[in-house]
């Protein structure tokens, strides 16, 4: 129930001691205000980390060659390992249970590529189709490349929107011809792709099709996976981790490689990275959150002292209503009322500063590690409950001391 005369009271004390609650109402407002800030920043560093997991699937395992670093059963360190199809198929049959997309690659790092007199140099990759949801690409015109594509070793060709943009302008690619390497291929599809123009710089062709045209033979670059998802996340990166591991120590035995030799086969497995990541970044949003409590504990003993310090200066005051028949909860709510609200108008001060602040800033900074900085709703609502609670917790025990004053020595209290 709204009382007047007890908001007349609480700001009849405000206006005598104006400096010293100003003082205490900052302390409050920073605390808030540099919380906003904190975890503004942690929501922008999860966004840009999860950018850089969007560019390629989260749950992919990517498996390269180079060359053994260690003598090996007589084996000379020195030798290149070259995958093949057959590593692919071997692959494919032995763990299919546990696979979703599969690719192998055959890749030339700059293709001489021509339309019409325009001219420029891309990445080729011969690739199966799955690749365009291993890649989480998305087709802007067309389709991309099919089994049959496959089967039929087609002379087809998706490109990425960049290459679309530099050779054909405003021009639908779909159906037009164009040349690599003076062979002839069929656009049948245009995509676009989380990683930007980095990884829209390249050409899609049928794998069997590249080792063709392009003397590949049976090689093949890397291969690349996806593990099916489980709904329990930890559950899913152990498997994919064993997965990978796995995989390692066929190529390993089939190969004759050293178990310790690190750098002849490499299996990136990003789900562990992605868990590995997320993980520091749920370190540091904790990080921030103990900063910012404790800036804001440091702001409600100011409002708990400032409290204390009217209760000892209304003494007399309180003494006089509790012989006139006051209850001791009218007391206490006298006392929590007046800090709930120095501490709720100052730390609201402080959010909408904060949440001004990251607005003006969040379209200036955008980089691959930190995007868009910004404080959810979800989050503002949890900081309003921290300034109810601060304000409570900092008027409750000078207003358990206030109930506690007994009338005959209040008014002796000078």
């Amino acid at each position: 129930m709204f009382d007047i005369d007890r908001w007349q009271e609480i700001f009849e004390a405000i206006g005598k001691n104006k400096l010293r609650t100003f003082l205490t109402g900052l302390s409050v407002a920073s605390g808030i205000f540099i919380l906003v800030i904190l975890l503004g920043f942690s929501s922008g560093i999860q966004k840009g980390v999860k950018s850089q997991f969007e560019q390629d699937a989260v749950n992919r395992v990517s498996i390269r060659t180079r060359v053994t670093t260690k003598e090996y059963k007589g084996l000379n360190p020195g030798r290149r390992i070259q995958l093949h199809n057959d590593d692919f198929s071997q692959i494919n049959t032995t763990y299919d249970d546990q696979l979703e997309y599969k690719t192998a690659i055959y890749n030339m790092w700059s293709s001489q590529v021509t339309y019409k007199g325009e001219t420029g140099n891309y990445r080729l990759e011969g690739a199966n189709p799955d690749q365009q949801f291993i890649e989480n690409a998305s087709l802007v015109f067309g389709r991309f490349l099919s089994q049959d594509d496959m089967d039929e070793s087609r002379k087809v060709a998706v490109i990425g929107n960049i290459i679309k943009e530099d050779l054909f302008k405003e021009k639908n690619p779909v159906g037009e011809i164009i040349s690599i390497f003076d062979v002839n291929f069929k656009v049948i599809g245009v995509y676009t792709d989380p990683g930007g123009e980095r990884e829209e710089g390249r050409i899609f062709v049928p794998l069997p099709t590249a080792q063709i045209a392009f003397n590949g033979g049976d090689r093949v670059r890397s291969l690349a996976y996806t593990v099916k998802m489980n709904d329990d996340f930890d559950q899913a990166v152990a498997l994919s981790t064993a997965l990978s591991q796995n995989i390692k120590q066929d190529l390993q035995s089939k190969y004759i490689i050293a178990p310790d030799d690190r750098s002849a086969v490499r299996v990136d497995n990003t789900l562990e990275e992605a868990r590995k990541i997320y993980s520091l970044i749920d370190i540091i949003r904790n990080v921030f959150w103990f900063i910012g409590i404790g800036t804001i504990i440091a702001g409600v003993v100011g409002v708990s002292n400032i409290m204390l310090i009217i209760v000892k200066e209304r003494t007399k005051e309180i003494g006089i209503r509790k012989a006139i028949g006051a209850l001791p909860s009218s007391i206490i709510g006298l006392i929590l009322q007046e800090s709930i609200f120095i501490t709720s108008i100052a730390g609201f001060v402080g959010l909408f500063l904060g949440v001004g602040l990251l607005q003006i800033i969040s379209p200036m900074i955008d980089n691959d590690f930190i995007k868009s900085p910004q404080v959810d709703f979800n989050t503002a609502l949890t900081t309003v409950f921290i300034l109810i609670f601060s304000g409570a917790l900092a008027g409750y025990f000078p207003a358990r001391r206030a109930a506690n004053i007994k009338p005959i020595d209040a008014l002796r209290d000078e």
